[in-house]
């Protein structure tokens, strides 16, 4: 019997809005005797919103923030905010409602719950908009100028397509090639892409 992501992850966002948290991503890997069920959560909107107040009045308590951050090196929206309370709390609900209404089929499986990292997965359109201005890695299904792998900042991520400056970073010889300083690719094309940490 197939494990069904998209119950899964329904059933995940559920609980994770409960604790004030969203749903990053679902996995299910490994083989028959060695399955991972991991859960990337982050704090929500309102979660995200109280934390750049904090920084914003400089509130007491900033020694508990990145230095990036407070130095203004690094984007609060490039912060998953999660504690390590906040996964416990997930993982302990969600087990349960996971072998409540058996979603995992089979024997066993561990459940894994945690930040996306400051390398976190872009996915959906709203994710690009959320982080324009932040460094991407992107590969694409079909070659763009003959290459799949961009890295630059995103610039923009209006309707079907993001902007990448490639000015931003040095390229490797084969962008180098390609001879343009940005490239616009379509979000039907892109197969992968992920933030840059900049620390």
């Amino acid at each position: 019997m197939a494990v069904r992501l998209d119950v899964i992850r329904s059933a995940a966002e559920r609980v994770a809005a409960s604790h004030g948290l969203d749903v990053v991503d679902v996995e299910f890997t490994g083989p028959a005797r060695d399955r991972t069920l991991r859960v990337f959560l982050e704090k929500n909107a309102e979660g995200r919103a109280r934390l750049k107040e904090e920084l914003a009045s400089r509130a007491k308590g900033l020694e508990r923030l990145p230095e990036r951050l407070v130095e203004g090196g690094l984007s609060v929206e490039q912060l998953s905010g999660v504690t390590h309370e906040d996964c416990t709390a997930f993982s302990r609900d969600f087990g349960v409602l996971l072998d409540v209404e058996d979603l995992v089929p089979g024997e066993g499986y561990t459940l894994e719950a945690s930040s996306p990292g400051l390398d976190r997965k872009l996915s959906r359109r709203e994710d690009f908009e959320r982080f324009k201005g932040c460094l991407v890695k992107v590969q694409t299904f079909e070659p763009i100028r003959n290459n799949r792998h961009w890295q630059g900042r995103l610039t923009a991520a209006d309707g079907d397509t993001i902007a990448i400056d490639l000015a931003a970073v040095r390229q490797n010889s084969k962008s180098r090639k390609t001879g343009v300083s940005q490239v616009e690719i379509a979000l039907g094309n892109i197969e992968k892409a992920q933030l840059v940490p900049e620390i």
